[in-house]
C-alpha cells in the first residue's frame, strides 16, 4: 500500500496534514512515540517539531524566528529614526503594516519611494493597485525599477480585482516558495469583495462582509509572511469619525475601514494628516502649489514608539517624494548644539562649528558633508539614542498637543 502525505501549501506549520491510500481514503495518523524518561530541552524541541511537521519551536537563545532582522527604508531618515527605539529602522520585514492618511497625504508617494527602497535592497515589489491611478512615470520618478535590472528586486504590478483576489494571489506566491517580497495594497480601503461586486447598489446588504473576509485572510497570511522573509504594507485612508458622542469624536477623530480587527494583525501603523495652514504649502518660483507638508504619527508600534510624531513635506510636481532634509531641522532644533540669535543659528559639535540661516539648512545638509554628518550624528544621539535611554522629557518626543 502506497501512502503519500498531502500538506496544505498555505502554512508552513499546519497541524492537519493527513494521510491518504490509494483510493483517497483517509489513514489513521501514527501516533508519535516519546522516549521514556524526563525530556531533554532538545527531545522537547524534537517532539514538538515533529507533531507539527515543520521548525515551529525554537531555542530562544540561539535564535528567535519573530525578531525584526531587515527594515526598509521610508525614505524619511526622521520617520525611519522614530519607528524602533534605540536604532534607524524603516518598515519591518516580516510584518504587516498600516499607512494610512487623509486624502492629499502621500500615501501612494510614499509606498512608492518604499517599493523603490525595497528593490534596491533585493526585495521583489507586488504592487497592487485598486485605485488605478499609478502610472510608469509616477513609479519611475519615485524611484521604482520596472524592467528587469540585476542586483534589484522585480517589480509587478498587478490590478486588485477584489479583496479574495488580493489575498489568495499574495497566499500563493508565499506558498510558491518565493523569498524576500514587499507587498503593497494600494488601497484596502477601495478594494471591494466579491459579495459587494455581484450586489446592488445598498450597503446594507454587504454588511460587515469585507471586514469578516479581512480579518481572517490577514490572520491567515502572518506566519507565511514571516517565515518568507517578506512583508506586507497595507495603504488605507483615514475617515472622520461621524459618532453620537463628542468626547469620543474628540478624543477619536479617525478611524480606518476594515473593521477593529485588522489594528490585531499589524505590527506597525503610521497616519498621515496634512496641514491646512497655508504656511506648509510647497509653491514653486511662480506661486502654484507643488507639494505640502505633512503630519506623521505612529498609532501603533510594536517596538515601543507608540505615538511618537513627526513631519516631513512631499512633492508631487516635477520633483516627486519626501523632502527628507528638510525635515531634519525640526528635528535636531531641540538639541543643545544648536543655538540661534535672531535669524542665524549656530552649530557647535565637537570642535566644529557653522553659523546658517534656516532657510539654507537644507542646502547645507546636501552639500556640505561635515555639516551633514554632524546632523545625522545628532539625530542619532537625540532623537534615537536619547529616547531609547529615557533622557530628557516625554513631550521632547511625542506631541502632546491633542492627546
Amino acid at each position: 500500500m502506497i501512502r503519500r502525505t498531502i500538506k496544505n501549501p498555505l502554512f508552513l506549520n499546519n497541524f492537519n496534514n493527513q494521510t491518504y491510500n490509494r483510493k483517497g481514503e483517509t489513514m489513521p495518523k501514527k501516533k508519535l512515540k516519546l522516549a521514556t524518561g524526563k525530556l531533554t530541552f532538545k527531545d522537547k524541541l524534537k517532539m514538538i517539531n515533529k507533531l507539527a511537521g515543520n521548525d515551529v519551536a525554537h531555542d530562544l537563545t540561539q535564535e528567535n524566528p519573530t525578531d525584526v532582522y531587515d527594515w526598509i527604508p521610508t525614505s524619511s531618515t526622521w520617520l525611519d529614526s522614530i519607528i524602533c527605539r534605540g536604532r534607524k529602522a524603516g518598515i519591518p520585514v516580516g510584518r504587516i503594516s498600516e499607512l494610512a492618511g487623509l486624502s492629499g497625504t502621500g500615501k501612494s508617494y510614499m509606498a512608492a519611494q518604499i517599493s523603490g527602497n525595497a528593490q534596491k535592497k533585493g526585495y521583489n515589489v507586488y504592487y497592487f493597485d485598486a485605485e488605478s491611478a499609478i502610472s510608469s512615470e509616477f513609479l519611475e520618478k519615485c524611484g521604482c525599477i520596472l524592467e528587469e535590472t540585476d542586483g534589484y528586486g522585480d517589480f509587478v504590478y498587478i490590478q486588485a480585482q477584489n479583496v479574495e483576489f488580493v489575498l489568495e494571489t499574495i497566499e500563493a506566491i508565499l506558498s510558491s516558495g518565493e523569498e524576500n517580497n514587499l507587498f503593497v495594497w494600494d488601497s484596502l480601503a477601495l478594494t471591494p469583495a466579491i459579495a459587494d461586486l455581484e450586489s446592488d447598489f445598498n450597503p446594507q446588504s454587504t454588511m460587515a462582509v469585507k471586514p469578516r473576509i479581512l480579518s481572517k485572510g490577514l490572520a491567515k497570511l502572518l506566519q507565511p509572511i514571516s517565515n518568507s522573509n517578506s512583508a506586507l504594507l497595507v495603504l488605507n485612508q483615514l475617515k472622520d469619525n461621524i459618532t453620537r458622542s463628542p468626547a469620543e469624536a474628540m478624543t477619536t477623530p479617525y478611524f480606518t475601514p476594515g473593521g477593529k480587527a485588522l489594528i490585531y494583525s499589524y505590527s506597525l501603523r503610521i497616519w498621515l494628516t496634512g496641514r491646512k495652514a497655508k504656511a506648509s504649502f510647497v509653491n514653486d518660483d511662480k506661486g502654484y502649489r507643488i507639494g505640502s507638508e505633512v503630519k506623521c504619527k505612529l498609532e501603533k508600534s510594536r517596538f515601543g514608539t507608540h505615538g511618537r510624531m513627526c513631519n516631513f513635506k512631499i512633492l508631487w510636481g516635477d520633483q516627486v517624494g519626501i523632502q527628507d532634509e528638510e525635515s531634519w531641522f525640526d528635528a535636531v532644533s531641540p538639541s543643545e548644539c544648536i543655538s540661534n540669535s535672531g535669524a542665524w543659528f549656530t552649530l557647535k559639535r565637537n570642535g566644529y562649528e557653522k553659523r546658517f540661516q534656516k532657510a539654507k539648512f537644507a542646502t547645507l545638509a546636501r552639500e556640505d558633508e561635515e555639516f551633514r554628518k554632524n546632523i545625522l550624528d545628532i539625530i542619532d544621539e537625540e532623537v534615537i539614542m536619547k529616547f531609547d535611554k529615557r533622557l530628557g522629557e516625554a513631550s521632547q518626543y511625542y506631541d502632546t498637543e491633542n492627546e
